[in-house]
């Protein structure tokens, strides 16, 4: 039953990469919600096995759609000096419902009918109600509105995010143009099939699916999953283990908080890399105890556990879903991130199948094989992943310097006085490969701004969809069902004030 809802996850986050794209970063939030919410109704009411195993596989699509969008939506909406901050914070709320739902078990576990199950399976439902209402009000991400063609929409996005709500703010147009220009360069890269995703972008792309599977066989599902199973292998039993499940939730949440404040100013890199450090100790350690059989193994497998588990939480727990959105290119942004995320779902079920039959086969040696992993992992990093912090997303090409946008977009242009980053590895190169000589090699790209009619501090679109808010319906086809737009209104104003949100 465990792994179960990897399959349906896997399956999801394969085909979401395509959805994202087509309807979008915050429909497709909207979608896996409701589907989540339908999967947590089955497994509630579920009169027989039949029932529970369908409840377990669409909700398994719920998550894989959701663990796919909502990092994609999250880096393209942050900015570059907090937006490993925001994606820590994300990953905070995760363990949180990691940790709630041990203890929900825990108390439930006292029930004596079928409640004691029933209810924790119900909490599924409370959670998928709650990001669907979300994704309601929260914005589109600015980067598929300017990718689609909706700048009307996206500069009003983007006044709001970066410059207060007004849209001829500078640092807001500014920011309009970088996204814009990167929008394009790409277009003129040619198909975004995964065809062309892997013979351009191979090595992000490898990257991006690594993080994911490393993150799995460094060991975590072995505690998520299987904690009360190794605290009983360590000397507690029943409840107690359970208990001691929920004690070690506790130092995982806790362990996610101090990367909010140093993600952005370590970078990511040495996060992971002591992360891995630790991981492998503690599990070795782990390992020792188990197979001693001391007194005090019981004590010390629960230490050691923890420690691991904070390890984790700060490290290769929130980087693996930060750092993938982050170096793929809008282009294939969502679709790398499927291929990302179904990796991680992919060694997830393994270790959820595995795991049991390890248990029982090499017993202690298990905890020593995930240690190698995080050795592996270690390696992995140091020599292979570049460090992105502080970079902004469209400006990850001269990093790689596998992108014809290599070449720059207005911000690094003025900053650098060239076509190529500073310190890019990658000569200035034209898509075909020539010295480019001068900015007048770059064909001429209209990347301003379109002009926003307001009235009444609210923005007027041209579009017919935007024309009224009087029902539901046409509400949300606002939200979600862009059209669009091919002429241009003379402003009416300076200030915007953020869409159904004005002051009274």
């Amino acid at each position: 039953m465990v792994a179960i809802l990897e399959i349906g996850a896997f399956i999801s986050s394969l085909a979401v990469g395509r959805v994202g794209d087509v309807i979008g970063r915050r429909k497709t939030i909207l979608y896996g919600s409701m589907i989540f919410f339908v999967g947590g109704a089955l497994q509630t009411f579920a009169v027989n096995m039949k029932v529970m195993m369908l409840g377990r596989i669409i909700a398994g699509l719920g998550v894989g759609s959701l663990s796919t969008i909502v990092p994609v939506y999250q880096s393209e909406i942050s900015p570059p000096h907090n937006r490993g901050k925001l994606a820590c914070i994300e990953f905070s709320g995760n363990i949180i419902g990691y940790t709630t739902s041990i203890w929900v078990d825990y108390f439930c576990g006292y029930i004596p009918s079928n409640l004691s199950w029933r209810i924790p399976l119900l909490m599924q439902c409370v959670m998928g109600a709650l990001l669907g209402l979300g994704s309601l009000v929260i914005v589109e991400s600015p980067r598929w509105l300017l990718d689609n063609d909706h700048d009307e929409e996206g500069i009003v996005v983007i006044a709001n995010l970066y410059g207060g709500g007004d849209v001829h703010n500078a640092k807001a147009r500014d920011e309009y143009r970088e996204i814009k220009m990167n929008v394009l360069l790409q277009r003129m890269e040619g198909e975004r099939t995964y065809s062309e995703m892997w013979r351009r972008y191979k090595r992000r792309v490898l990257i991006a699916m690594s993080a994911q599977a490393l993150a799995q066989l460094n060991g975590i599902n072995v505690i998520s999953y299987y904690a009360p199973y190794v605290f009983e292998s360590a000397g507690w039993v029943g409840h107690d283990a359970i208990k001691m499940t929920g004690i070690n939730g506790i130092t995982y949440l806790l362990s996610t908080i101090p990367p909010w404040y140093i993600v952005d100013r370590w970078g990511r890199r040495v996060i992971l890399l002591t992360g891995a450090i630790a991981m492998a100790i503690s599990l070795s350690l782990v390992s020792y105890f188990i197979y001693l059989e001391v007194a005090a193994t019981p004590t010390l497998v629960v230490v050691f556990v923890m420690v691991y588990n904070a390890a984790f939480g700060y490290s290769w727990g929130p980087i693996p879903w930060l750092y993938p959105p982050e170096i793929l290119p809008l282009s294939i942004r969502s679709k790398g991130a499927s291929l990302s995320t179904a990796s991680n779902w992919a060694f997830n079920w393994l270790v959820g199948e595995m795991t049991p039959i390890l248990q029982e086969w090499i017993k202690w040696r298990l905890y020593l094989l995930h240690a190698f992993f995080c050795v592996v992992s270690f390696v992995v990093v140091y020599f292979i992943y570049p460090e992105t912090c502080g970079v902004r997303l469209e400006d990850m090409d001269s990093l790689f310097g596998d992108a014809s946008t290599a070449m720059g977009t207005p911000g690094v242009r003025s900053e650098t006085g060239s076509l190529v980053r500073a310190g890019s590895p990658v000569p200035s190169l034209d898509l075909r490969g020539r010295p480019l000589e001068s900015d007048d090699n770059i064909p001429p790209l209209d990347v301003d701004p379109p002009a926003i009619n307001i009235v009444d501090g609210k923005a007027q679109y041209r579009s017919a969809s935007h024309g009224s808010q009087t029902r539901v319906g046409e509400w949300l086809s606002r939200m979600v069902g862009q059209t669009r737009s091919s002429s241009s209104s003379p402003a009416g104003g300076a200030r915007y004030a953020p869409l159904d949100q004005r002051d009274e």
